[in-house]
């Protein structure tokens, strides 16, 4: 039988977690601005895009534009309007959807994914051009993705099937 004392156990553990919790408990009080974040640091943004992952656009939209409101910094706000652009896409608002492609790309034109989110927004507005033009800026960015060989193929889709007229 292994030497249980050498290796650390699920007590020994516990009893570490304890006192790093009564360590950080302590020092709270010294350091009134401190905090301990375990897990995201914006809740509803994490769950805005579990949402629009599972489907639930209606519930994704909501959960992220109450996060865009409590976004800290400059990754949560362009991660928010970028959800944003493909939640609204999914309920069939292509308007808003296209303002928060916007948004993102005036303030991070190398962000692959949306170049490839607003090229579905300018097929569902039937402005092909600018479809095509999103989909070769996304290829430029990162020729490999498969989700834009996708919507370079719905394009050519919609192109070939005469919906362009």
């Amino acid at each position: 039988m292994a030497d249980e004392s050498r290796r650390p156990g699920v007590a020994r553990l516990t009893w570490i977690a304890i006192l790093l919790f009564v360590a950080v408990q302590a020092n709270a009080d010294k350091e009134p601005l401190s905090k301990t974040v375990i897990g995201p640091s914006n809740l509803y943004l994490k769950e805005g895009a579990d949402a629009l992952l599972m489907g639930d656009s209606d519930e994704g939209v909501r959960l992220t534009a109450l996060g865009l409101k409590r976004a800290a910094g400059r990754r949560e706000k362009k991660m928010g309007h970028a959800n944003l652009c493909a939640g609204f896409l999914l309920l069939d608002q292509p308007d808003t959807a296209l303002e928060h492609c916007n948004w993102v790309l005036q303030r991070y034109p190398s962000h692959w994914r949306t170049y490839n989110n607003r090229a579905l927004v300018y097929l569902r507005l039937r402005r092909f051009e600018d479809s095509q033009a999103d989909i070769l800026k996304g290829q430029e960015l990162n020729p490999r993705s498969r989700k834009l060989k996708e919507v370079q193929g719905l394009y050519f889709e919609a192109v070939d099937s005469g919906d362009e007229e």
